[in-house]
């Protein structure tokens, strides 16, 4: 579910960035008073995603909107079918269509390759997890089809889980060093955050077994018989995470090994828009 506050700032930003001084198009030529109807045609098939945001767009610009939604958020759509109909002056319609469609369009491919990957982990313990690798602005979006589609959404930000990589590791001075001060400075600002370590070959998985105090490996570029030696080695004393390079053709062997998540940044970066269109009626 999307935070009510964080998706209202994000459609106002948006907003203003799409319509500035006014929608010039629609002024010219329509009245003000006059109402419509239009609906939300799919034009590719897919896992559909961004009905809620819709909804919330209209609303957002007009709260006496009359919204019909025919289909729900993660559902399979086909093209040729219709996912909602909206009822609203025709300045609310017109100002709101193309930001309705930039978000479903872009949400419904994340989805839908998420999906993709969801359905190949069927039947393994693995989860698939996102990353921080978003557009600016937009992640709030981009996360939650990831959730729509399967997913598992990793820490929104650099706010809400530490993650100690590899450049925080050497610039604090190795992985015990980098622990050490992390817990120090949670205990200190009375954060209670959990704490994942990235590993960069069997070495440190060692290092950070004997020194401990976190929450989650994450196995950085390891392939999957490199993997299941290092599960081996952490034996379900933490959480444990595959990263990098990641994809649908190697996916379920690193599955095969046990490990409880894989990060995958490419269901976000490189998702493919959906063909969605609004249609007057």
């Amino acid at each position: 579910m999307l935070q009510e506050s964080a998706l209202t700032n994000l459609i106002q930003n948006a907003l203003a960035e799409d319509i500035g001084s006014g929608d010039h198009s629609t002024l010219a030529c329509i009245p003000s008073t006059a109402k419509g109807r239009a609906r939300l045609m799919i034009k590719e098939n897919g896992i559909l995603a961004g009905m809620e945001v819709a909804e919330k767009i209209f609303r957002q610009l007009d709260a006496s909107t009359i919204f019909e939604p025919f289909k729900k958020d993660g559902e399979v759509m086909k093209a040729g079918e219709v996912a909602f109909e909206v009822e609203a002056f025709v300045h609310t319609l017109l100002m709101g269509e193309r930001l309705v469609l930039n978000c479903m369009q872009r949400m419904s491919g994340i989805a839908t390759l998420t999906h993709q990957y969801t359905e190949k982990l069927k039947g393994y313990h693995t989860r698939l997890l996102d990353t921080r690798k978003t557009t600016p602005n937009f992640r709030l979006l981009e996360k939650e089809a990831v959730r729509i589609g399967g997913g598992v959404n990793h820490r929104m930000g650099l706010y809400d889980m530490v993650m100690l990589k590899d450049n925080h590791i050497d610039f604090a001075g190795g992985i015990t060093a980098a622990v050490n001060k992390t817990v120090a400075y949670l205990q200190s600002q009375n954060l209670p955050l959990q704490i994942e370590v990235e590993m960069r070959n069997l070495e440190d998985v060692k290092e950070v077994l004997a020194v401990g105090q976190i929450n989650r490996i994450m196995l950085d570029n390891f392939t999957p018989s490199q993997l299941s030696e290092a599960l081996a080695l952490i034996d379900g004393r933490y959480e444990t995470e595959a990263s990098g390079g990641i994809n649908l053709d190697t996916l379920e062997a690193y599955a095969k090994t046990g490990v409880d998540y894989v990060s995958v940044g490419a269901v976000i970066h490189h998702a493919v828009s959906l063909d969605l269109s609004l249609k007057a009626i």
